[in-house]
């Protein structure tokens, strides 16, 4: 953003640091929400853990649902300053920083100061913006990029029109979608290319279609995001097929996904977590949008922006909440000319009402028992010793392994041969689809029931998490065992086979006769 930077001004930077203090400020104040959180940041501190920065694992199994960007700068946070949630949120923390201060930089170039400074204004008073950047997943890690791609390829065009030097922010906009495809897969490449298509083609300006592919573009893309692909095909040659096929165009295109939601969805969520600046929605005007008026081509650039993120996710049938990040930037531009226009009084009663209800919402999602197994955890990490052996039975706890500081992987105990567990969108298919890249290495960690006596005769001590309400007739192995922690969602178990009851009920051999 140097060359977007260098043509807004002398900007104020400390905008920058008040937007990261305020992203950041509540990041601590909540567990990990499960299962996305505590899968991505299991993922991201496993490869803390087993200093293998390359292939992301899932309880030691290759984990390609994507690709590495989010654990590469969760893990270093976490090296750096400590294994708890406030490291863990630096991803998203940065995706929205890094969005806000890029689209404040271009709107304070191309619009007009005031309206820029109200711009970010209504950005980080917006629920879905500030809850989305302290919610570690990968969702604002994209949306980030994807703006900063964005506004460097507009610059780029209005610079080139202008005479301006522009050819350093087309290279920043090309480095920046490829951080985007490291970051989620290919739309970190392809929404901005849709985006920037619409905006040219609406406001007659096709012919700088050719301008942004200038060659060193391209390049510096190919060598940001290129070589960490071409490594993993290469040590896993059905890499390329279940990381595009499958899990882009397959999970773009097929139904059987999860979170079905009908065609109007993200609307529903833009009005409803944009509240209360959404409101200001009623006083946009169309005639804003005609090339007469001043600024009308940053305006339709937002228009076309905020059209072509919300009706691309809003054709599949699966629609999660983060998907629609991405829009939200242009549309707090286009609320915020709307509030301009409409006098300050009224757009600082906004901004407070806003912020009011974004600190709300997160101390009512602190302050609410939300699923976590921290205790279960904290209870594992006090009483397990070195040589120690982990069973899950019945569910992956994502955040247990975080939480607890457990490096070795953990067994899982499930119907592994059912043809059930392929068909599903779940924690199973997470594991057997990483299982199978690690044939040998699943073989060790998946276990089925017909294996789970030798595995619990084996000597030293067994630490069992089993889901809270595990039906009885799946609990009979756990006779013998002494319960150490009763959580709000599992249960912490430690059974010891050297003890010559607890040999005799699980029929270990050599174990004296019981009774």
């Amino acid at each position: 953003m140097i060359g977007l930077a260098r043509s807004a001004g002398s900007a104020p930077a400390g905008l920058l640091w008040l937007t990261l203090a305020w992203l950041a400020a509540t990041g601590w104040a909540r567990p990990l929400t499960l299962p996305s959180e505590g899968r991505y940041v299991g993922v991201a501190w496993e490869m803390m853990a087993s200093g293998d920065w390359l292939t992301p694992t899932l309880n030691g199994l290759p984990f390609f649902h994507k690709p590495p960007l989010f654990y590469w700068l969760t893990a270093a946070a976490m090296s750096l300053l400590g294994t708890h949630v406030w490291a863990a949120r630096i991803a998203p923390l940065l995706g929205a920083a890094a969005g806000a201060w890029a689209l404040y930089l271009f709107a304070r170039r191309w619009f007009s100061v005031a309206t820029a400074e109200l711009m970010l204004l209504v950005l980080l008073t917006q629920p879905l913006w500030f809850i989305g950047g302290q919610f570690a997943n990968l969702d604002m890690l994209v949306a980030g990029c994807i703006t900063v791609t964005i506004v460097l390829l507009a610059h780029a065009v209005l610079c080139a029109e202008q005479g301006h030097p522009h050819r350093l922010a087309l290279v920043g906009a090309w480095a920046a979608a490829g951080l985007g495809v490291l970051s989620k897969g290919l739309i970190g490449f392809v929404l901005p290319g849709l985006v920037m298509l619409a905006w040219l083609l609406a406001t007659r300006r096709w012919r700088r279609i050719t301008m942004l592919l200038w060659w060193p573009g391209p390049l510096v893309f190919l060598m940001l995001a290129a070589p960490w692909f071409v490594a993993m095909q290469l040590r896993f040659p059905k890499f390329l097929d279940y990381f595009f096929v499958l899990q882009h165009v397959k999970r773009f295109a097929l139904r059987g996904f999860n979170n079905p939601q009908p065609a109007w969805f993200f609307l529903a969520v833009l009005a409803g977590l944009g509240l209360p600046w959404s409101a200001w929605a009623l006083r946009l005007r169309v005639s804003v949008f005609r090339r007469a008026e001043p600024g009308s081509d940053v305006r339709v650039l937002m228009a076309c922006w905020a059209l072509v993120i919300v009706a691309f996710f809003s054709l599949p049938e699966s629609k999660i909440v983060g998907y629609v990040l991405p829009a939200v930037p242009p549309l707090s531009l286009l609320l915020a000319d709307a509030a301009g226009r409409s006098g300050g009084r009224w757009s600082k009663a906004t901004a407070v009402l806003g912020a009011m209800v974004c600190l709300g919402l997160v101390a009512g999602m602190s302050l609410r028992q939300q699923p976590s197994n921290r205790e279960v955890a904290q209870a594992l990490r006090a009483h397990a010793e070195p040589g120690d052996t982990v069973l899950f039975v019945r569910e992956y706890f994502f955040d247990i392994r975080f939480h607890a500081r457990w490096r070795p992987p953990v067994q899982v105990l499930d119907l592994w041969d059912s043809p059930e567990v392929p068909l599903g969108d779940n924690w199973r298919k997470e594991l057997a689809d990483a299982g199978a890249f690690a044939p040998t290495a699943a073989a060790a960690t998946l276990l089925t029931p017909d294996r789970l006596p030798a595995y619990l005769c084996r000597a030293g001590t067994h630490w069992l998490v089993t889901p809270v309400g595990l039906p009885s007739d799946q609990q009979a192995f756990l006779g013998t065992a002494e319960v150490v922690l009763r959580g709000s969602r599992a249960t912490l178990w430690r059974l010891s086979p050297g003890d010559p009851a607890s040999a005799a009920a699980l029929g270990c051999q050599g174990a004296p006769p019981a009774g």
